[in-house]
């Protein structure tokens, strides 16, 4: 069944006129085309018999045609007013809507009140969670995508771990693993990479920058890449030089909580439940203050998409979802390690999409 379909039955089902779906990762979804309009109007206008339509920037029409969407383009120039547009290709329709559900979580308040105008009597219930059920459980074409996003950010970490000496700085290493990701014909980061040294690991989002790496440093490399649409996610955290006690202490923990979560992993299951896990084994380790954000995040076309894996997330988990699993600790006198891979749920247990080592990885100081 198509996403067109799916959602159409959708809205025949909770008696819905429309969809309007506007996130360009939704759009993606459902269309197959990609884009980021920045101020532009995007969206698929998906009618409960009607035949849908996308609206897009008219420079962009030849890119959606190309792209595979089988229904009508509706083009709108810089100086046109892209609502008048989005109204006329409604109008041709022949429909009254009264019910249009839209995306809640990414409709500002401006454009709401510029539909309120168009579609005076309708009443806008929500669709973000029928998106988010929908994209929750991949296809097998998806995984698919997955598995080589993953291939592609474990040659990343390779990479970085081959760039790492004395004097060179994070933002070296940062281009060096970009550089080589482009040559192999990587479509993009599927976000900022992270580069982190030192004292700069216990910052669970740092900056990467001029820092110079030091022998005794702990390295923490956070990235991803996106393979056809579809989005990596790795953390690997690695000594440059002959770890101390403690930096050694912190790191198997990490590596255990992140492990424990993963056995855990089946249908069935609760989302805290793995949580929870991670967080009792850095905890009774003596860390519990230090691991300071929720275990993963939903992972696919958004390298940050539902579910959230959360200490109150009661969801089970079903077969065909993907999520990352990384817990971490964060000490600003000692270090930061940060453990993260990507995994899928399968009939009987999990998946573990990326592959690099998880042995605590000590890079000769020369």
């Amino acid at each position: 069944m198509t996403k067109v379909k799916a959602i159409q039955e959708y809205l025949q089902k909770n008696d819905v006129d429309a969809a309007f779906i506007t996130t360009p990762d939704n759009v993606f979804y459902v269309s197959g085309f990609a884009s980021e309009p920045h101020e532009r109007l995007l969206g698929v206008m998906i009618f409960k018999e009607a035949e849908p339509f996308l609206i897009c920037p008219l420079m962009e029409v030849p890119d959606v045609k190309a792209s595979g969407w089988a229904f009508e383009a509706v083009g709108h120039a810089d100086t046109d007013d892209a609502w008048d547009i989005l109204s006329s290709a409604v109008a041709k329709r022949g429909v009254e809507l009264e019910k249009i559900a839209i995306e809640k979580s990414h409709l500002t308040v401006e454009r709401l009140e510029r539909m309120e105008q168009i579609f005076q009597s309708a009443q806008f219930p929500r669709l973000d969670e029928q998106l988010n059920n929908m994209r929750n459980i991949k296809s097998e074409d998806e995984l698919n995508k997955l598995r080589k996003a993953a291939e592609l950010a474990d040659y990343a970490i390779e990479v970085g771990c081959k760039e790492i000496a004395e004097g060179k700085t994070e933002l070296e290493i940062l281009m060096a693993i970009e550089f080589e990701m482009k040559k192999k014909g990587a479509e993009k980061m599927a976000f900022d990479t992270m580069v982190l040294s030192g004292p700069k690991t216990a910052s669970p989002h740092g900056t990467p920058g001029d820092r110079k790496i030091q022998k005794g440093d702990f390295v923490l490399f956070d990235l991803g890449v996106v393979y056809e649409g579809y989005c990596s996610d790795i953390t690997r955290t690695v000594a440059f030089g002959e770890p101390s006690e403690k930096q050694r202490e912190i790191y198997e923990t990490v590596k255990k909580a992140e492990q424990t979560a993963i056995d855990l992993v089946r249908p069935g299951v609760k989302a805290k439940e793995l949580d929870k896990a991670a967080r009792d084994v850095i905890t009774e380790a003596g860390y519990g203050e230090y691991f300071t954000h929720r275990l993963g995040h939903g992972l696919g076309i958004s390298v940050h998409e539902f579910p959230s894996i959360t200490g109150t997330n009661e969801m089970e988990l079903v077969e065909g979802m993907v999520f990352t699993i990384e817990p971490g600790i964060y000490n600003p006198d000692i270090t930061g390690v940060r453990i993260e891979d990507d995994v899928v749920v399968t009939a009987n247990g999990v998946e573990v999409l990326t592959r690099f080592p998880k042995e605590l990885k000590i890079i000769e100081a020369k």
